[in-house]
């Protein structure tokens, strides 16, 4: 029997004992006053130890599960999300395995009546612990370019036929930051500033106050200065006052806060007594000395702090996780204005800052950024050599969800919407809904080119809408396995461990009978060590089956007698036919799961961290109140930014600033 643990999913509620067990726990320990004596160091840990660190622990790691470092209440509490993957396999019988001392009812009965008094007992709601963290690759371009109004761009030959590819320098330059423990880029908490890095940035950091002072940025130098410059006018001639003006400007957009008169000092004294070329040279020194500080490339190394307390974050620290989370960029005047004078602490001020944010057009990396990285969209590129192709493919999904977050949509909108984008790339899969798309006149001489995308309304292709059924979506999970464990770990937020490495291949039809891939695969998940995940995988997947590989639906009619059999049975209990039915179970007994982990991956995001225990009492008011008024984005938005985690945060320790 395989002995990998696979992560499962997260504790959404209450897990209901059957009543048989219920009773039994009930004989062996007498009342629900004695079972909430069992302490995880006293009782559960001893078990781990003598049947589960053979196998998961030390030296030996499988499923990437080690019992051995969680040795206190507070060890366990940090690994909530396991708890019932390991409880569900217990009570299944699978663990620990044959060849391991096994388990005595007494024993089990107390792994899980432990477990379901955790998940009982009540959380205090808590903020996460304060840490200071360096800008992701995207956050450090975008702030360069807003700090200093222009972008660094590599050149490059377009043609029309052709996708561009990235011109960011920035991003070209830069080793790309890998998804911390959220999942997410922007969770860089663990990632080093190394000697490569902080070369790549001296440089970038050249180019870009090289740029500023180049004739054709000369707008953007009169806006840092703050003054018209004269027609003839050189940076040699840069006058004192001028220089200290500019400094003046850049140190707290820099920072992103107001400074210190100190701080100010510090930036300004360099520059006395020079003229000519000596200032030039000094303030370019002085700017790259701010760009190349901690404290221009973290993000809470100045945020007031008084260590050992949970406090309210302070206006400018709010304010930066408000525009980093919704425009992966530096606050604007507005919001440094805003936190300059208090408002911005009042929750009505906030939420308005919310509404204005979602219309700015840096708006659009909640789809670009979030949203990708959340449904693993970016998996295309690899994928789908043909740019052309690439383009329409991974560009629509990105706008449905640019039109969901910033246009006051449902939150559940994501599994069903009538609007959707189409270009000419994607027409096909369409149907008579394709006619009402605008053509794209293609120009002489050019045999294919990108096309924009049309907006419309859904009518005929009813097998099409919301997320999941988008072409993109399904080509990238080619088949019901794919596809299954795709909705469920991205949609449905089930925690699924990677496949045992000693699983056999699906064999092929036996020699003179024609089966298909469904029903050769049920021979295949017999296996005790597959039949767990399967049970949750495979009627999802199958559901999506009429879709070929390339995500076109292969019958507008439905089910018939030579189509795949695309008709299922959830763990949960309900029957569907085909995907339509499956779509209403999601819209009815699973929206709320869907809602959970979209708020859940949302606040992540946000966060910039992986949830903890103390971040279930928000996640559970949230859900609760955008399944109640079937709340919208923007709402699950104004939600987060106004919750506990968000707003506050606990100083562990004595910090120097």
């Amino acid at each position: 029997m395989n002995d990998t643990i696979h992560m499962a999913t997260l504790p959404r509620k209450k897990t209901q004992i059957p009543g048989l067990r219920l009773a039994l726990l009930l004989l062996l320990f007498g009342s629900h006053q004695l079972c909430a004596k069992i302490k995880f160091e006293e009782n559960i840990r001893p078990i781990l130890e003598r049947s589960c660190l053979k196998c998961h622990g030390g030296e030996k790691v499988k499923g990437h599960v080690d019992f051995s470092k969680i040795k206190t209440e507070a060890d366990s509490d940090s690994r909530f999300e396991l708890w019932e993957t390991v409880t569900e396999m217990i009570d299944a019988g699978e663990m620990p395995p044959e060849d391991n001392p096994q388990l005595s009812p007494e024993e089990k009965s107390m792994i899980l009546d432990w477990y379901q008094e955790r998940l009982r007992a009540p959380i205090e709601p808590l903020p996460g612990t304060f840490r200071p963290r360096r800008l992701s690759g995207p956050e450090y371009r975008n702030t360069l370019r807003s700090l200093f109004g222009f972008d660094l761009e590599v050149a490059i030959a377009e043609a029309q036929q052709t996708v561009v590819g990235e011109q960011s320098l920035v991003l070209k330059l830069l080793p790309k930051d890998p998804p911390g423990p959220s999942g997410f880029v922007n969770d860089t908490h663990a990632a080093p500033l190394s000697p490569v890095i902080l070369e790549q940035y001296a440089f970038l950091t050249d180019a870009a106050i090289e740029k500023l002072f180049a004739k054709n940025q000369r707008s953007q130098l009169e806006e840092m200065i703050g003054e018209k410059l004269p027609e003839k006018w050189a940076p040699s001639d840069l006058s004192s006052d001028q220089a200290k003006s500019l400094m003046r400007r850049f140190l707290p957009r820099a920072l992103r806060r107001k400074v210190s008169d100190e701080r100010l000092r510090a930036g300004l004294d360099p520059l006395e007594d020079k003229s000519g070329p000596e200032l030039l040279t000094t303030l370019k020194f002085e700017m790259k000395a701010v760009l190349l500080s901690p404290s221009f490339l973290y993000r809470g190394i100045l945020v007031e702090r008084f260590p050992g307390t949970q406090q309210r974050v302070d206006s400018f620290e709010l304010a930066e996780r408000l525009s980093y989370f919704l425009w992966e960029d530096m606050p604007d005047d507005e919001l440094m204005a805003l936190a300059a004078d208090g408002s911005l602490m009042k929750e009505e001020i906030l939420t308005a800052q919310v509404e204005r944010m979602l219309k700015a057009p840096q708006a659009k990396s909640l789809a670009g950024s979030f949203g990708v990285q959340w449904l693993g969209i970016a998996n295309l590129d690899e994928l789908i050599k043909n740019p052309i192709t690439h383009h329409s493919l991974r560009t629509q999904p990105v706008l449905f969800l640019n039109h969901l977050f910033t246009e006051n949509r449902p939150v559940i909108e994501l599994i069903s919407s009538k609007t959707t984008f189409v270009n000419e790339g994607v027409s096909g899969f369409y149907g008579q809904d394709r006619g009402k798309m605008k053509r794209h006149k293609k120009p002489k001489g050019i045999e294919r080119q990108t096309t924009p995308f049309n907006k419309f309304t859904l009518e005929k292709a009813t097998w099409r809408g919301g997320i999941i059924t988008m072409p993109g979506i399904l080509t990238m999970n080619r088949g019901p396995i794919q596809r299954g464990t795709w909705l469920l770990r991205r949609v449905l937020g089930v925690r699924l461990g990677e496949p045992p490495a000693d699983v056999p291949p699906i064999k092929p039809s036996p020699k003179g009978q024609k089966l298909t891939f469904r029903e050769r695969f049920e021979k295949h998940r017999k296996d005790p060590s597959c039949a767990r995940c399967h049970e949750k995988i495979d009627p999802l997947g199958f559901a999506l089956d009429a879709y070929d590989t390339n995500g076109r639906f292969m019958n507008q009619n439905g089910k018939t007698a030579n189509g795949p059999d695309t008709s299922g049975k959830l763990p949960t209990g309900e029957n569907f036919d085909d995907y339509a039915g499956l779509k209403e179970i999601l819209l009815g007994p699973q929206k709320e799961k869907i809602i959970r982990n979209s708020v859940e991956r949302t606040l992540s995001y946000a966060m910039c961290r992986k949830l903890t225990r103390t971040d279930q009492p928000t996640i559970d008011r949230i859900t609760k109140n955008i399944v109640k008024n079937n709340g919208t984005w923007k709402d699950l938005f104004v939600e987060i930014v106004n919750s506990l985690p968000f707003r506050e945060t606990i100083f562990a320790g004595k910090t120097e600033k």
